[in-house]
This record gives C-alpha cells, structure tokens and sequence, in this order.
C-alpha cells in the first residue's frame, strides 16, 4: 500500500531541505562503510521511507533500481561537499547547534538531532517531536514522523543527558528484523520475542505494541551509554576518533555497549522480569558484541530452558566490573600514542572475551 509521506508547511520546507542536504552528503561520504547485501537492504528501506510505501507493501522493483542508479550518481557530485547551514524562518544554524535548532523550532512541535554514529558517520533527522520527558537526570525526547533522515537511521541516541528515541526508525528496524525471521523461522531469541505478540492475527497492532515496548528497552541502554560515557570520559570519545575504519573501532564500540548494558539495560530488564524484552534484546546480540561475550549467551540460554535467572545476574555483575576494567586497559594503550598499538588492543579485546 502506498502512503502518502507528511509535508511540513511551506514556511519550514527550506529547514526539511537544507536538513536533507546535509543527510546526503554524509550519506554521499559513508555509503561504502556497508558490505554490499546491508547496503542494498537498506536502500530499500530508504526508498520506501522516501516514497511513502508501507511496511507490507511490495516495492517496484524496476522503480527501485532506477531510484539507485540515480541516488548513487546524486551522491558523486555531493562527496566534496561541505554541510550546509540549517534555515530557519531565514534564520541560519551550524547544522551540529542541535540546542539552537531546536529552540528555535519548539513553537512549531519538531525535534531536530545531529550527531556521530558508528565510523564516525554524521547523522541528522528532522521529526515531529511526540513528547519530551524528564527521567532522573535524563531528559528523553521520543519523535514521530520524520521528515528528513540519512540512510543510517539508528533508533536511538544520547547527547551529554538528553536521549533521543525515534518511534519511525524503530518500527523499521523491528519489521526489517521480523522479515528476516520468516525466510526461515529459526528456534531461536528473535522467534521468542515474536512469539510474545499477535502477529499472526493482528500485524499492525502487533508491530505497535512491539515498539512501545521496545522504546523503553532503548531508553534504558541510552541511560546506560551516558553512565558509561560518565566513568570513560572525554578520552574515550577521542581515541575512537583516531582510529582508522576499522575491527578495532567496532570492537572498541561493542566494549562500551557492553558496559552501558550491564549497567542500565539488562539489570533492570532482569528486575521487570519482562521475557519478550529479554528475548528481544539477545536477538539483537549479534556480530562482534556477540563474539566477544558468549558467557552472557550461554547464561540466557540457561534462563530459556529453565527460567532461573540467577546466572544472567552474576553474568551481569561479573560483566560490570570486567568491561570497566578493559575499558580503563584500552584507555591506557592508547594514551601510549604509538599507533602499532591498535594490533595490542584488538588482541587485548579477543583475549578477554568473556
């Protein structure tokens, strides 16, 4: 089915497209950072975010093709290319004064991010803020329709105590996930977390149960990376910056997540004793954060077959206290500014494996 995509007034028009511009370039710097399979997926995602299709529709095929060929030669001639101020009311903005944007934009029920996502990739979406809350410390903004948006996309993301969740982006990452599972429908923690809901009767609500569900999942690993960016510090922010596109990079990053999670995420999904959270977030456990906490895994499987979760508590606590210390190891290899080090740190990260 097609659906068509919400406009802004034609007042805010130039803001969604000097917002856009900026997702393109960065877009146009970083679209080789994928393996070509999740560059594809994705493309189709971003195509049908941009034209309005829904999740269940089929996507043509030639149309889609089309789109890319000419998406790709777009992105050639905006490599070079420096961001562009953000417009407001004629008003511009440095496109990283995310405080001023928003500001500025508060009469108007719209929420702007910018920031640096995996590789170091600026990211940028404009959205309808659906509401904004305060929680401990924290204040935590959770928007709706977006209006401009880069091909990244994550869900979730904090900023020196402000948490930024995007309903839009997480409902798509949830059906990307659930489509992945049909193909073959594997025993395994994506099936039991679907199992948790109606999908089989009732999709659409299913889906929106799912993601309100999941925003407080996401909330709580966003409270746990500030938690973790409070004890790390500053430096650890500027030691990924100086590694090259790398396994350490993604190694390095899935040691904080790991520690954000034992933290804040899986302590307090362990206290609600809540199983399609549980089920949902170890379905996400994949990739290197996967290889280098397989502990973690054994002590959930544990938990499936026989509903005791005394061993992901200790795995838990055990985990605290081991990704702080590594992190502090890393800390200090790299204050050594000889970069032959990265080869130690990597092979630090593989031996301690938990």
């Amino acid at each position: 089915m097609y659906m068509q995509r919400p406009s802004l007034p034609a007042e805010l028009q130039p803001l969604q497209a000097s917002v856009q511009y900026n997702c393109h370039i960065s877009d146009a710097r970083h679209a080789s950072d994928y393996t070509l399979c999740i560059y594809l997926l994705k493309m189709r995602e971003y195509y049908r975010w941009e034209n309005g299709y829904s999740f269940s529709a089929e996507l043509p095929h030639d149309d889609v093709g089309i789109w890319l060929t000419e998406r790709e030669a777009f992105w050639e001639t905006l490599e070079d290319q420096e961001f562009a101020p953000v417009e407001i009311a004629g008003r511009s903005y440095d496109p990283f004064d995310a405080d001023a944007i928003n500001q500025a934009l508060k009469e108007h029920g719209l929420l702007y991010s910018a920031g640096y996502g995996n590789k170091l990739k600026p990211q940028f979406v404009l959205a309808r803020l659906e509401k904004s809350v305060r929680k401990n410390n924290y204040r935590i903004y959770v928007s709706a329709e977006e209006y401009a948006r880069d091909l990244a996309a994550p869900p979730a993301m904090s900023q020196t105590g402000r948490i930024f969740i995007r309903r839009e982006s997480l409902r798509r990452m949830l059906w990307e996930r659930i489509q992945e599972w049909r193909w073959s429908k594997p025993d395994n923690a994506m099936g039991r977390a679907i199992r948790c809901y109606d999908f089989e009767n009732d999709p659409d609500g299913a889906l929106e149960h799912m993601t309100e569900t999941e925003i407080d999942t996401l909330i709580l690993h966003e409270i746990g990376e500030v938690e973790a960016g409070e004890i790390l510090g500053s430096s650890w922010q500027e030691m990924l910056s100086s590694f090259p596109r790398s396994r350490l990079e993604l190694m390095s990053r899935a040691v904080r997540d790991h520690l954000a999670d034992a933290l804040s995420t899986l302590p307090r999904l362990i206290a609600q004793q809540h199983p399609p959270s549980l089920h949902f977030y170890f379905a996400n456990l994949s990739g290197i954060r996967r290889e280098l906490y397989p502990a973690l895994l054994n002590a959930y499987e544990q938990w499936v077959k026989c509903g005791d979760s005394g061993e992901l508590e200790r795995q838990i606590s055990n985990g605290k206290d081991h990704w702080t210390r590594l992190a502090a190891e890393l800390l200090q290899l790299h204050e050594s500014r000889v970069k032959t080090v990265w080869r130690d740190m990597e092979s630090l990260i593989e031996r301690k494996s938990l």
